[in-house]
């Protein structure tokens, strides 16, 4: 298994990856977690992906996309303070320009079990590994998100806790909760897996756009 990083000038080099990303949102926040989200043909979609993201995606030895996550500037326009707001202790995040927005962050949940340090997936240690490292790399020290509780359980096992930024709240159909979490040489070091593939040299140090 291998991260895959996609900056927006790169996306054409790569439809094949993004379109089993799109399929894979939608099996599993539609199929799996049964959120509102918007489903079509091609998969899942937001608005979010109008605005020039990076996608970090795990890739196995045959090609196929078993998680990923979208990455934009916390300085907007971001998800958890345009959209999730509510889940803001203070009802807005205060981004600076070292915060980055991971969001939309899955994994294939029909992967054989394949369990790291803290009995947590592969895939998602390998995640983990590569969302710190390309942030470290471009000049991010924190990672803002917004999650259920599940997952910040699982963020705790992995070595890699959440600070919370509010107090969780039932959106749709779970509790969801907004944490920030470090960007650091200890943190990279703790959350990643043995065989781990360095991203470092599949980035051209990218810039993350946003609409503004």
């Amino acid at each position: 298994m291998r991260i895959l990083t996609i900056p927006p000038d790169r996306y054409a080099d790569h439809p094949n990856q993004l379109a089993q990303m799109h399929r894979l949102r939608a099996n599993v926040f539609r199929g799996c977690l049964e959120w509102d989200v918007t489903v079509t043909e091609s998969g899942e979609f937001d608005e979010y992906d109008r605005f020039d993201p990076t996608y970090i995606l795990a890739i196995t030895d045959d090609a196929r996309v078993v998680a990923c996550a979208r990455l934009l500037s916390a300085q907007g326009p971001a998800m958890l303070e345009v959209t999730f707001s509510q889940l803001l202790g203070t009802g807005s995040l205060g981004a600076s320009p070292t915060m980055v927005e991971s969001s939309r962050f899955c994994v294939d949940t029909s992967l054989a079990e394949a369990r790291g340090r803290g009995q947590v997936h592969l895939a998602t240690l390998t995640m983990f590994a590569g969302i710190i490292e390309w942030s470290m790399a471009n000049g991010y020290n924190e990672i803002v998100t917004s999650t259920d509780l599940r997952f910040e359980r699982i963020l705790s096992r992995a070595g890699w806790p959440m600070k919370r930024l509010g107090e969780p709240r039932e959106i749709g159909n779970t509790v969801a909760i907004a944490g920030l979490l470090p960007a650091d040489p200890e943190s990279f070091d703790r959350v990643r897996p043995m065989g781990y593939q360095s991203v470092i040299s599949d980035i051209q140090r990218p810039n993350i756009r946003s609409a503004a």
